[in-house]
């Protein structure tokens, strides 16, 4: 049985490659195309930058927007919360496309040889059916499940992007070979701020989890970049921490933010 058709929000690499796996039945819209009527139901897949968003949302009927399923990185809970969209489904992908028009190759690693691509929400199933026939993994977990690997996926994308800003030129891989130990220390610092902030104890192997799929994305630039979305999300608890008089829980990630110059040099108090 084939998967739902969907609407695919955005032709990128992730839009094209789920496009790809769509088998000619989906409707795929451009920036400032209108909402398509011959999709009435069924998912709406949101490969767009997290900036774009907003206008996203803006842009699709009210009655429509419970089938949003975003594919972003970082951490999406506030936003859907204010825009009323908390139980709107997600996706962590863990699949790579190199280029546009390649084909996406899973992020099994040797710590997670089962894949680690996971869906939450109304079409987590249609997601994981979708990308299932395209031979890449996928879990479907409920919110709950989802939180823990939601918040390791964030750790990681702060993490090793911001040490990598640090040595102009490291790719992820040099972050894990290379810099190691200043990427393990970080993973710790924010791994910590995360299981406060949210109330989650991770599973023991945390930093081996992240540095294994590190290696199996070695050739990933690095750049601290959607910075309200991904770092922004620890540097406003560091923020919250200070302003209350209590101690920075996360002093080497604001440090070394002051250091790219990703945030001003003295934390606001």
């Amino acid at each position: 049985m084939l998967p739902p058709p969907a609407v695919i929000v955005g032709r990128g690499r992730i839009g094209s490659a789920l496009e790809k796996l769509g088998h000619g039945r989906d409707v795929v819209l451009l920036r400032g195309q209108p909402f398509p009527s011959s999709l009435s139901s069924g998912p709406i897949f949101v490969c767009t930058r997290n900036n774009d968003l907003d206008a996203v949302v803006d842009a699709t009927p009210a009655h429509r927007r419970e089938d949003l399923v975003f594919f972003q990185n970082g951490m999406l809970e506030p936003w859907l919360e204010k825009r009323g969209l908390a139980e709107a489904t997600q996706v962590l992908v863990y699949f790579a496309v190199a280029k546009l028009g390649d084909e996406p190759v899973d992020g099994k690693t040797d710590a997670n040889p089962e894949g680690l691509t996971a869906a939450c929400g109304k079409w987590a199933a249609a997601v994981a059916a979708r990308l299932h026939a395209g031979g890449l993994s996928c879990k479907v977990l409920d919110a709950r499940e989802f939180a823990k690997p939601m918040l390791e996926k964030l750790i990681w994308i702060s993490a090793f992007m911001l040490v990598g800003a640090r040595h102009p030129g490291a790719t992820v891989g040099d972050v894990e070979k290379r810099y190691r130990d200043e990427v393990s220390e970080l993973i710790t610092e924010l791994a910590a701020a995360a299981s406060s902030e949210k109330s989650v104890a991770f599973d023991p192997g945390l930093e081996e989890r992240l540095c294994s799929y590190a290696r199996s994305v070695a050739y990933f630039p690095t750049a601290v970049k959607e910075f309200e979305w991904r770092n922004g999300w620890f540097y406003g608890i560091s923020e919250r921490a200070i302003a209350s008089g209590t101690t920075d829980p996360c002093p080497l990630h604001s440090r070394w933010l002051q250091e790219v110059e990703a945030v001003p040099k003295v934390l606001a108090k």
